[in-house]
C-alpha cells in the first residue's frame, strides 16, 4: 500500500468509524437511568468512611 491509498482509507473509513464511536459514547452516557448512577458517583469524594 502506498501513502495515497492509506490516506484515502483514513480520510473515509477511519473518520466514519471514529464518528460512530463518538456518537455511541455520547448515547451511552446520556442513556435513561444513568443520571442517578453518575450523581451517586459524584458524591463519593464527599462521603466519610
Amino acid at each position: 500500500m502506498d501513502y495515497e491509498s492509506l490516506r484515502h482509507f483514513a480520510d473515509t473509513w477511519v473518520l466514519l468509524a471514529l464518528t460512530v464511536l463518538f456518537a455511541g459514547i455520547v448515547l451511552f452516557v446520556l442513556r435513561p437511568g444513568a443520571r442517578r448512577k453518575y450523581e451517586d458517583n459524584a458524591k463519593i469524594p464527599l462521603q466519610e468512611d
